[in-house]
C-alpha cells in the first residue's frame, strides 16, 4: 500500500526538493483559517483551511523571497496528474499569482504553465526545476530582471515580516509591483469588502518607499471613517511620515511635510462635479504626487476623484474596489446606468484588475464573515405538514387568483393540475398573495432582528419564484412609513461629527 498525500510530501517529494536545492526557506506553507456556516444561529466549523506549499526564489539573503509557484502531493498510488483540470489549475495561479503549478506523488511531476497553458508530460521528479530554473523562466514570463531597479521594491521585505500578512494579500501586492516593474503606471485591484485592502496600501507604498521610489503619495477615500482608519494603518507603519489632509487655523496644509496624504474628496474640494478643487490646486501643484492610491474607487464618481489623477499625470495610480465587475445591466434606470458608466471608467482609466478576491473564496479561506442560513418552510393556508413534504392538491387552489408563471394568463382551479409539488408551484404557478404573504414573513424577519435596511440574499425555491420574491421587500419598504431626517454625512471633518445624528 503507498503512502498517503502527507507521508508523500514528508518522505518523498521534501527529499527531492532539497537536493534540487529549494531549501527549507524557498518553501512557504500557507494555511488559511477554514470557513465557518452559521445555520439557525449556530455556527459550524467546515473543514480545516487549505495547506497550500508555495516555492519562492530568492535574489540575495538579504531580500524578500518572491513566490513563482505552488507543488501539490498526491498520494502516492495516485498518478500526478490526478485530480489536475485546466480550469482549476488556473485558478490557483491566479488565486495565488504564482505562474506555475507542480504536482507530483513522489516520483513523478507534472507541470503546468500559467502563461502557456500547457500541462507537460510527467517526469521524474529528480529533474525538478532548481530555483534558479525558475526564475530565469518567471522572469521571462514577467518580461523584466529581477535585478534591474524597477523591480525592487518587489523584493523589499515586508517591515516586521510576514506574520499578519495574508497568502491573497501577498498576492495583490506582488500582482500591483510586477504591473509596475514592467512600466506601467496604473493598476486595479479588487478584494471583497473587508479583505484588508488598506493593509495592502499601506504595504504597497511602504516597499515602493524601501526601494527608493517614492517620493510622495496620497491616500484618498470617500468617507470620515475610512480616513482614519487609513490614517492609523499608515501611520503603524511610516509613523510620522503619515498624516491627514486638512487646513490648519492658519491656512497651512496639515500635511504639508508627510510623505504620505490621507485625505477625503471633501477635504480637496472634489466632492462633487461642480466643485473647484480649491484646496487641490491650492496646496498640491501639477504632478506633486509619485504615488496615488483611490481607495473604494467603485463608489466614487468619475468626476470627483478624476481632478485627483489628472493634476498628477506622471504618478503611479493604483485603484482600490470591491466590484470592478458588472453583469450586464437590463434596467434603465439612471442608477443602473451610472454604475455602468462608473465600471466603465473604472476599467478605462486603470484596466482589468490585477488580482481579484472575491466574497465567496473570502468565506470558503474563514477570513470573511460567512452569511448565516435561516430555513423556513411553507405552510399552505396555515395546514399542519409543509409545502415541502405535501406540495399543493387542486383542491387547495380554490379561490385562488394565479396566473401561468411564463404567459402571464389567469388560470383557474378548474384548470390546474391535480397535484403540484413545491417546486412545480415555482415553475408554474404565480400566486401573488402567496409571494405577498412569504415577502412580509421575510420583512417581518428582517424587523425583529437586524432592520428593514439589510439585504438578505433569498433563495426562495426556484429561479422564478426568486425573481418574484426579490420585487416584493423594496414594496413593502414602502409601506414602512419611516422618515429618515438624517443617517450619515460622507467625509464628515473631525469638527463636523456633531451633525451626524440617526433622527428617526
Amino acid at each position: 500500500m503507498g503512502l498517503g498525500e502527507s507521508d508523500t510530501r514528508a518522505k518523498l517529494i521534501d527529499p527531492a526538493l532539497h537536493a534540487c536545492g529549494w531549501t527549507e526557506d524557498l518553501i512557504r506553507r500557507e494555511e488559511t483559517a477554514g470557513g465557518i456556516e452559521i445555520i439557525d444561529g449556530k455556527p459550524r466549523k467546515q473543514a480545516k483551511g487549505r495547506v497550500d506549499y508555495t516555492l519562492r526564489i530568492k535574489v540575495n539573503p538579504d531580500t524578500q523571497p518572491l513566490a513563482v509557484a505552488l507543488i501539490e502531493a498526491k498520494a502516492e498510488d495516485f498518478p500526478p496528474t490526478h485530480g489536475l483540470e485546466q480550469a482549476k489549475l488556473y485558478a490557483a495561479c491566479k488565486r495565488l499569482n504564482v505562474p506555475f503549478v507542480f504536482s507530483s506523488n513522489g516520483h513523478l511531476f507534472v507541470e503546468f504553465d500559467r502563461f502557456t497553458g500547457i500541462t507537460a508530460s510527467p517526469r521524474p521528479l529528480r529533474e525538478f526545476p532548481t530555483p534558479n530554473d525558475l526564475r530565469a523562466r518567471y522572469e521571462k514570463s514577467v518580461g523584466f530582471s529581477l535585478e534591474s531597479p524597477a523591480a525592487r521594491p518587489l523584493l523589499a521585505r515586508y517591515p516586521g515580516g510576514e506574520a499578519t500578512r495574508r497568502y491573497y494579500q501577498d498576492a495583490a501586492i506582488r500582482a500591483v509591483l510586477e504591473k509596475l516593474a514592467r512600466g506601467e503606471k496604473r493598476a486595479l485591484l479588487s478584494l471583497a469588502t473587508g479583505a484588508g485592502k488598506t493593509f495592502i496600501a499601506v504595504h504597497l507604498l511602504r516597499r515602493i518607499a524601501d526601494a527608493g521610489q517614492l517620493r510622495r503619495a496620497l491616500f484618498v477615500c470617500d468617507r470620515d471613517e475610512l480616513r482614519a482608519q487609513g490614517l492609523g494603518a499608515f501611520q503603524n507603519v511610516f509613523g510620522a511620515d503619515a498624516a491627514e489632509v486638512y487646513r490648519e487655523a492658519d491656512g497651512s496644509n496639515h500635511a504639508r511635510n508627510a510623505r504620505i496624504h490621507i485625505a477625503t474628496y471633501q477635504t480637496l474640494d472634489v466632492d462633487s462635479d461642480d466643485a473647484d478643487a480649491n484646496f487641490l490646486t491650492s496646496y498640491y501643484p501639477v504632478n506633486y504626487f509619485s504615488h496615488i492610491v483611490i481607495d473604494e474607487c467603485h463608489r466614487s464618481a468619475w468626476g470627483k476623484w478624476s481632478q485627483v489623477l489628472t493634476r498628477n499625470p506622471d504618478a503611479v495610480q493604483i485603484g482600490l474596489t470591491a466590484t470592478p465587475r458588472q453583469l450586464p445591466i437590463r434596467e434603465k434606470t439612471r442608477e443602473a446606468q451610472a454604475d455602468a458608466q462608473l465600471t466603465a471608467d473604472n476599467l478605462k482609466h486603470f484596466g482589468e484588475p490585477v488580482y481579484e478576491y472575491d466574497m465567496s473564496q473570502g468565506i470558503e479561506d474563514g477570513y470573511l464573515a460567512a452569511c448565516e442560513i435561516h430555513r423556513f418552510d411553507l405552510f399552505h393556508d396555515n395546514k399542519k405538514v409543509n409545502e415541502r413534504e405535501s406540495g399543493v392538491s387542486r383542491e387547495d387552489l380554490v379561490d385562488k387568483e394565479m396566473t401561468d408563471a411564463l404567459t402571464g394568463d389567469p388560470i383557474g382551479a378548474g384548470f390546474a393540475r391535480e397535484h403540484y409539488d413545491a417546486e412545480a408551484i415555482e415553475d408554474k404557478l404565480l400566486m401573488p398573495e402567496r409571494v405577498a404573504a412569504m415577502s412580509r414573513d421575510l420583512f417581518d424577519h428582517l424587523l425583529a432582528t437586524g432592520g428593514p435596511e439589510a439585504r438578505p440574499r433569498r433563495r426562495a425555491g426556484r429561479p422564478g419564484g426568486q425573481a418574484r420574491s426579490r420585487r416584493s421587500p423594496p414594496n413593502i419598504r414602502l409601506w414602512w412609513k419611516v422618515l429618515m431626517y438624517t443617517s450619515r454625512t460622507p467625509g464628515a471633518t473631525s469638527s463636523q461629527r456633531w451633525m451626524v445624528r440617526p433622527c428617526r
